[in-house]
């Protein structure tokens, strides 16, 4: 007898993108995190939080130069 196996969906891409910013500021849900350790895929959200992470340091750093530059 086979055992029946669990159909897991994967996260589309609208749902990544949004576990990596909530989860980036803080505000991850404990249901959706669940959800993205069970059925995501760990190396997309690797990559995606790098990703972020490089997007994040480069606004900040555009940021404190345009607010420095007007002085």
């Amino acid at each position: 007898m086979t055992k029946p196996t669990k159909k897991t969906n994967k996260p589309s891409l609208g749902a990544v993108i949004k576990s990596i910013l909530a989860a980036g500021i803080g505000v991850q849900s404990d249901k959706n995190r669940t959800r993205d350790f069970e059925q995501g895929n760990p190396l997309t959200f690797i990559i995606g939080g790098i990703v972020f992470t490089l997007l994040f340091i480069a606004t900040l750093a555009l940021v404190v130069g345009f607010v420095l530059s007007n002085n």
